[in-house]
């Protein structure tokens, strides 16, 4: 069933949809560095409980530290668009 734009519950879609991407690249990229949860969040300054929070697609993510976890994690840019 779609959902309609500007109604609370697609929002709320959208948003869980985008959080589940993210969860997702950062679990391949992650697996790909062969590095455990413990060793990304060593190497990105981070815990390794905020990594299985992201990777399980919990809970609120702060850009700059979802940047520095790609970044200095596993040497990896992040590109943004904005529509």
């Amino acid at each position: 069933m779609a959902r309609k734009i500007g109604t609370e519950s697609r929002h709320k879609y959208e948003e869980n949809a985008q959080m589940f991407i993210i969860s997702e690249m950062l679990k391949e990229a992650r697996k790909e560095a062969k590095l455990t949860q413990e060793q990304l969040a060593e190497k990105a300054g981070t815990k390794k409980s905020y990594i299985s929070r992201i990777e399980n697609a919990r809970g609120d993510i702060q850009l700059s530290t979802l940047i520095r976890i790609f970044e200095k994690g596993l040497n990896k840019k992040i590109g943004l668009t904005f529509l």
